[in-house]
């Protein structure tokens, strides 16, 4: 990014959200929600929620495995493929297959339904099956923005390497050291998938002011002197500071989440994330009269 001109002052941590369970959606997709925004939107504001999906191993099926059609206003859906592969199809006309690597940025906005199911290939063939869903909530001016769809491939998404042999980023928005990330967004916020080697320390510039979730996948690390935020466990960092300092208890896969703060109203009901009961009220109107639009049949 670099961030100039400012004395470098370390975040410190607030707090670590630990993952209740895990459920299934659909039957393609055995998840532990590892935030929400229920009681937390200010905290976690521009983020919503997020989705650990796996690890797990499904054997050859003919059958697709995967959640049918439903909705979406309001908010995007980011989807970072490990292991496996995921099949997307919406009413708004986008869709693609994404595998490991590979990120699908769904932009809801105004409305639209899709699907999601593993990918033919992968469903024949079985096999581990790992990925991250992320929500990331839309500013009020553009929750009624038309939908659009991102499939952003393992190539275009460019690779910061760590000093020291600390490990690399994959800058999937923003940017790190000079490296932009492709995906397009409609608040500032920069999304990073880490690998970072155990026993570094590894100090990132971050944005002032700016909401900072570190989100281990696999793994464990410190936030300064912190408990350490393990495996399937989010650390929400204190917005003052502009350096993430992580020192690395075992080599981690984690997600690193910064975001300029919306402060706007939070109103949500199931697949609807607005800003008023009334919005919300619209929504269910709007959906269920088809001006969300309906997937072509196969």
């Amino acid at each position: 990014m670099p961030i100039l001109n400012q004395p470098s002052t370390a975040k410190t941590l607030q707090t670590i959200q630990r993952p209740q369970g895990r459920h299934w959606v659909g039957d393609g997709f055995p998840v532990r929600t590892l935030f929400v925004y229920s009681g937390m939107g200010d905290l976690l504001s521009p983020f919503l929620m997020l989705d650990y999906a796996g690890p797990a191993e499904f054997p050859p099926t003919t059958a697709r495995r995967g959640v049918g059609e439903h909705p979406h206003r309001g908010f995007e859906t980011v989807t970072i493929v490990y292991d496996g592969e995921v099949e997307h199809r919406d009413s708004a006309g986008g869709g693609g297959i994404i595998g490991p690597g590979d990120v699908q940025w769904m932009t809801a906005a105004a409305g639209l339904v899709h699907e999601e199911f593993h990918g033919p290939n992968f469903a024949q063939q079985g096999g581990p099956f790992q990925m991250a869903q992320l929500w990331v909530n839309l500013p009020a001016k553009d929750k009624m923005a038309p939908p659009r769809y991102q499939g952003i491939t393992k190539a275009q998404i460019p690779v910061v390497t760590l000093p020291d042999g600390q490990g690399s980023l994959r800058v999937i928005a923003g940017s790190y050291a000079g490296a932009q990330g492709p995906a397009e967004t409609f608040s500032p916020i920069q999304v990073w998938d880490a690998r970072l080697g155990a026993g570094h320390q590894v100090a990132l510039e971050v944005p002032e002011a700016y909401t900072t979730l570190v989100v281990v996948l696999q793994g464990a690390v410190r936030v300064g002197n912190s408990e350490p935020i393990a495996e399937a466990e989010v650390g929400i960092c204190d917005r003052a500071g502009n350096t993430l300092v992580l020192d690395c208890l075992q080599d981690t896969t984690a997600l690193i989440l910064c975001g300029q703060p919306l402060d706007e109203p939070i109103v949500g009901h199931g697949p609807f994330v607005m800003n008023t009961t009334e919005e919300i009220y619209q929504a269910m109107v709007d959906y269920q009269s088809g001006k969300m639009g309906a997937l072509a049949p196969q």
